[in-house]
């Protein structure tokens, strides 16, 4: 048994918050309803500021984010925050999670089924191959795949049921709708084959040209960040082979 020790627990409340957090997020808010909420907060060009879990409380709405972003964001939703009513505060819950079923008072978590069940009760986290399962399903993980270049619709979080297109205005959507409605994703994070192994963030190419990212690794498959148009035939990732699809 472990301790997630690289996450920070923010506690948003006053009479605003939901409203407040339905004009910032990617998601609808009113999915809270329903249990835990994967969302992003993006820049006003689109690009990936923050992903995180949204969980309500009879008095506020707990926000999971990654410890190395919670300062900035923090400082974004003040900004953002201007007279409405919401406070936001740092709060010393340890988020716990595992791969088993889903204990009574934890929540599946909503990016996919095999990513298991989080909890904020103080219970330990199940020890478990987290990175063999997003290596699996494709699952960005915050400082890895996803960073201030990305966009969300590459990083899937349309099929992470980390964004909805029918809830209206947010930072950042007009750029994520067009991606949606009007062009055809070019670039993308997608699961490759590997032969041997090089560090994360190490070039992939296919025909000396530049075609990609290499990512997380797990038994002989890799997230990788791919342009689609270049990536074809036996690619290098350093001294390792590289094939798409996997």
């Amino acid at each position: 048994m472990t301790r997630t020790t690289d996450r920070t627990v923010l506690c948003l409340t006053g009479a605003d918050r939901t409203e407040f957090l339905q004009g910032l997020i990617t998601n609808d808010i009113k999915g809270l309803s329903d249990g835990m909420l994967y969302a992003a907060m993006l820049t006003p060009q689109g690009k990936y500021l923050a992903d995180f879990f949204l969980i309500a409380t009879d008095d506020g709405i707990l926000l999971d984010v990654h410890s190395s972003l919670a300062p900035g964001l923090t400082q974004r939703l003040t900004m953002y925050k201007l007279r409405a009513d919401v406070q936001i505060s740092a709060t010393d819950i340890v988020p716990a999670r595992g791969l088993s079923e889903t204990p009574e008072g934890a929540f599946p978590d909503p990016r996919h089924p095999d990513m298991g069940w989080r909890a904020y009760d103080g219970r330990p986290s199940e020890q478990g191959d987290f990175d063999a399962v997003r290596v699996a399903h494709v699952i960005p993980e915050t400082g890895i795949e996803l960073s201030s270049e990305s966009y969300i619709l590459e990083a899937g979080f349309e099929r992470l049921h980390g964004v909805d297109f029918r809830k209206g205005c947010y930072v950042g959507q007009e750029v994520t709708a067009r991606m949606k409605h009007k062009t055809e994703l070019r670039k993308g994070l997608v699961q490759v084959r590997i032969s041997g192994h090089a560090p994360v963030g190490t070039e992939i190419t296919a025909s000396g040209k530049p075609a990609g990212t290499l990512f997380t690794q797990s038994g002989g498959l890799a997230i990788a960040y791919l342009r689609f148009d270049r990536a074809s035939g036996e690619m290098m990732a350093g001294d390792a082979k590289v094939s798409w699809p996997a």
